[in-house]
């Protein structure tokens, strides 16, 4: 019962930014208010998806080590997005980044897929 739309994603050389964004739509007008959490994972190819950077409703976040003091995201509860500022990008954050939430409750594992039940359709981030 939620809609996933990412943009933003693109190519960019080594050192260079990028900003992702993430808006959920809620078909179902019960839950558009509910505590949710969103995320970015990533997945380049031959390898698992990772998760990169995740928020929720309740103000609580986290990141990847690999990403800590690169990215940043940002919640916009009203909007029901959540968008991430990448800075000092390497050739392997190359990756398919997806948008992923939780709606209606919160999640402990915050960078764990498998928790997540809604999806984006991914968008590409290319460094080289």
């Amino acid at each position: 019962h939620v809609q996933l739309v990412e943009s933003g994603g693109g190519s960019v050389q080594p050192g260079g930014s990028l900003r992702l964004s993430c808006t959920a739509s809620c078909t179902d007008s019960r839950y558009t208010n509910s505590g949710h959490c969103m995320a970015w994972f990533r997945q380049a190819p031959g390898t698992e998806r990772e998760g990169v950077a995740a928020a929720c409703s309740n103000g609580r976040k986290t990141y990847a080590d690999s990403v800590r003091d690169r990215f940043t995201s940002v919640k916009d509860n009203p909007k029901n997005a959540l968008y991430l500022q990448m800075n000092s990008l390497k050739p392997e954050d190359t990756a398919m980044y997806y948008c992923a939430a939780v709606w209606g409750r919160w999640t402990a594992r915050l960078l764990e897929p498998s928790e997540y039940e809604f999806w984006g359709q991914g968008t590409q981030v290319t460094v080289s």
